[in-house]
């Protein structure tokens, strides 16, 4: 039954309107040690650069820190854009996250930028390096540097990503297409599938991703995640008011004009209000009651082993209380709301 399905949480570490990015790391780590105390399995953290919405630009710097401030929920990338990247740099990274917290680390790797084309040159700093054609050679060379038995030459040859390692983090590929799941089958990897992007091709990315699997000496059956918007209040009407900053800034985005995640009352008032509404999604929006409905249909759609919620809105209080009454409601075997 899906109740008994894993849940956990995408946090974006959202900057709101009037907040710094104090604040907005600041209300990450509040939300992962919610997450933590409530009984989700995991908790990711994206990398974005240059966008005045989102505070995390370097996950392995902010896992460091949320892992140390929590006790038992998985920490890790949502996920680390390896074109961005030497594979050697990100192996080394996590490997260091692995041995301070053991069997706690996910590296979830993607082959998107997570930027404009510009801040990826910077990144980069040769533009002949953004094409994504050599990112599956460089994912076989960060499992190599983890110690797959599977890969031969290549880097692994030369480096190691820590010296003696006790364990290694697990590999998860993110993917919003079929070529990430069909990468994600070959190498016999989890795959996560991007679902809260929007787009129509969740079905076929998943069942694609089952039909290529080949078992590995990570996996030996597919484990597929899939992410979804997720925004639960005490009323419909509440979620649907508290949804609306994060559809704006999803407008925001579309139109290539990023900004803050604006508060809920400079939202009502915002002059694009009536086309972020009108906008499709496939957001998860309601009293408790209809998003679970809607989440074990999801479930039930995808066949999924895992869900991942992210919750977009201003407030960090209202982003708490979603994963406090979706967890209650799915019967998550965490330690209930603190005492007051």
């Amino acid at each position: 039954m899906s109740e008994s399905l894993p849940l956990s949480v995408l946090e974006l570490a959202t900057v709101g309107s009037g907040q710094s990015s104090a604040d907005a790391l600041a209300a990450t780590t509040r939300v992962a040690q919610a997450a933590d105390r409530l009984g989700y399995t995991r908790l990711w953290v994206a990398e974005h650069h240059n966008m005045p919405a989102v505070a995390s630009t370097s996950p392995p710097v902010l896992i460091a820190h949320l892992a140390a401030v929590t006790e038992r929920i998985r920490l890790g990338s949502g996920g680390v854009m390896l074109p961005n990247h030497a594979p050697l740099v990100v192996a080394e990274q996590f490997a260091i996250l692995e041995a301070l917290h053991p069997g706690r680390i996910d590296l979830g790797i993607g082959r998107a930028p997570g930027t404009d084309q510009q801040t990826a040159i910077a990144l980069r700093r040769d533009p002949a390096a953004l094409s994504a054609d050599d990112f599956p050679q460089h994912l076989i060379d960060l499992l190599g540097l983890f110690g797959d038995p599977r890969v031969e030459g290549g880097l692994a040859e030369r480096f190691r990503a820590t010296p003696a390692a006790g364990s290694s983090p697990q590999v998860v590929l993110l993917g919003s297409s079929g070529f990430s799941a069909q990468l994600a089958g070959h190498l016999g990897l989890p795959f996560a599938f991007a679902h809260h992007f929007g787009g129509p091709n969740t079905l076929t990315a998943v069942q694609l991703y089952r039909d290529t699997f080949r078992p590995s000496p990570a996996l030996q059956e597919p484990y597929t995640i899939v992410t979804a918007n997720v925004l639960a209040a005490e009323t419909d009407e509440e979620a649907r008011r508290l949804a609306l900053p994060g559809q704006l800034m999803r407008l925001a985005l579309r139109l290539n004009r990023p900004r803050p995640v604006p508060g809920v009352e400079e939202a009502q008032a915002d002059p694009e209000r009536a086309a972020a509404e009108a906008m499709p999604s496939n957001a998860i929006v309601g009293d408790v009651g209809s998003a679970v409905a809607r989440l074990h249909q999801l479930a039930a759609d995808t066949g999924a082993d895992e869900l991942m919620l992210s919750a977009s809105t201003h407030g960090v209080e209202e982003r708490l209380r979603s994963l406090e009454l979706v967890a209650e409601a799915w019967g998550l075997a965490g330690q209930g709301r603190p005492a007051a």
